[in-house]
């Protein structure tokens, strides 16, 4: 269960990545289009598990590898975002959030 702190910290975290992630999607990664789906951060708020949904899906793992390489330049970007609201910028974890897949997926089994 998520504390009050917690959830503040991971809805500002989610606005602030969705706007890095569509600033810098261009120069990044190539121009591919990546949402923040959910932001978890841990109790002490040192980590932060950001979830994306990048599409197209067929190079997903190409766009993930790109943006474990670039976490210190975001990490950087959202620090001096979020420098005055936050003591300590947490440490950025990425994952790839399937569930639109997964539900497409289901809605073609069900047709």
């Amino acid at each position: 269960m998520e504390t009050t702190r917690q959830s503040k910290v991971s809805r500002l975290l989610l606005k602030d990545l969705s706007e890095i992630f569509q600033m810098e999607s261009r120069n990044l990664f190539g121009g591919k289009m990546i949402s923040v789906t959910t932001v978890r951060i841990s109790p002490d708020l040192g980590l932060a598990k950001v979830y994306l949904s990048i599409f197209p899906s067929s190079e997903t793992e190409e766009t993930l590898k790109l943006i474990k390489m670039n976490t210190k330049n975001i990490r950087r970007i959202l620090g001096n975002k979020v420098g005055k609201q936050l003591r300590i910028v947490p440490e950025l974890a990425f994952f790839v959030d399937d569930s639109l897949d997964y539900i497409e997926n289901i809605n073609n089994l069900l047709s």
